[in-house]
């Protein structure tokens, strides 16, 4: 393989894994400001308080892009590395 084709299946690869990651950092970042903004209006400090909600947050959209990240990596697999792998 030449070295320009893997530094390019490598850059995709970096693109799908940026979007796959999207959704649940989306939410662990809004579900972590709305946390803070709480605590900061109303002065409550509770560990507990910072962790459950961004921890529940994250694990709802994880769930509802399941299908959404499963179908973009078996397109990237199909459409990049199982060709190369083939020699097709």
């Amino acid at each position: 393989m030449r070295d320009v084709a893997f530094f390019d299946i490598l850059r995709q690869a970096l693109w799908v894994s940026v979007a796959m990651s999207a959704p649940v950092l989306t939410a662990a970042l809004v579900s972590g400001l709305a946390v803070g903004l709480l605590q900061a209006l109303t002065s409550v400090q509770e560990m507990t308080l910072t962790f459950v909600p961004k921890v529940l947050a994250i694990l709802i959209a994880f769930w509802v892009s399941m299908s959404f990240m499963t179908g973009l990596l078996v397109a990237f697999f199909q459409g990049q590395v199982l060709p190369l792998i083939t020699g097709t």
